[in-house]
């Protein structure tokens, strides 16, 4: 391929929906001849090579998971049209600030900088962002466990950073409504993007 593919990240919190959203996209886009590459699953690779995740996230597994988003997300880009981002390259920043608040450790602003710097090269790419918001009320799957106090800090986190960094993108809360939404704006504007 020799155009520059149309970009989504999504990003957010654990258990709000986000491969729910890119995989709803991705199968309206296909349903459209549109030809789709679809990043993810960087947190558990990361473990499977002995990284920490999660409450436990470092400087040195974030920077791990954003430098593999990158490289994954240039890999899918040379033969897809539409490039679906299943944590944006912010997730995983977020992810590590609110660990850092969660352990109650103190942030070392140079490491925190050099990691924005490597989001920040990223970030101009996509053409679509979409955050989904945390929805307190709304139950999380059985098979997880996950730390009610963290999961916030991370959505706290995730919508942070998107504003102090002039992020564009759009917001999607747990309504059946709002997500029929943006994923109708994701497909229409990667339809017009690709000319399809």
């Amino acid at each position: 391929m020799t155009t520059t593919p149309f970009r989504i990240g999504v990003l957010g919190t654990h258990s709000t929906g986000k491969t729910t959203l890119v995989q709803r996209i991705e199968m309206e886009l296909r349903g459209q001849g549109v030809t789709v590459g679809r990043t993810g699953g960087f947190g558990r690779r990361a473990a499977e090579i002995g990284l920490p995740k999660m409450q436990r996230h470092t400087e040195t597994s974030t920077e791990w998971i954003i430098a593999t988003a990158i490289a994954n997300e240039i890999e899918i880009g040379i033969s897809a049209e539409v490039v679906l981002a299943d944590r944006a390259v912010h997730d995983a920043l977020a992810y590590y600030m609110a660990a850092l608040e969660y352990r109650g450790e103190p942030v070392n602003s140079d490491a925190v900088e050099r990691l924005r710097i490597l989001v920040a090269t990223q970030t101009p790419k996509y053409d679509l962002c979409i955050a989904t918001r945390l929805d307190p009320e709304m139950p999380v799957a059985t098979e997880h466990f996950y730390d009610p106090r963290y999961r916030a800090l991370v959505d706290e986190h995730v919508h942070r950073l998107l504003a102090e960094d002039h992020v564009d993108h759009l917001v999607v809360g747990s309504s059946a409504d709002e997500q029929r939404l943006v994923v109708q704006t994701a497909v229409e504007a990667a339809l017009k993007a690709v000319g399809a």
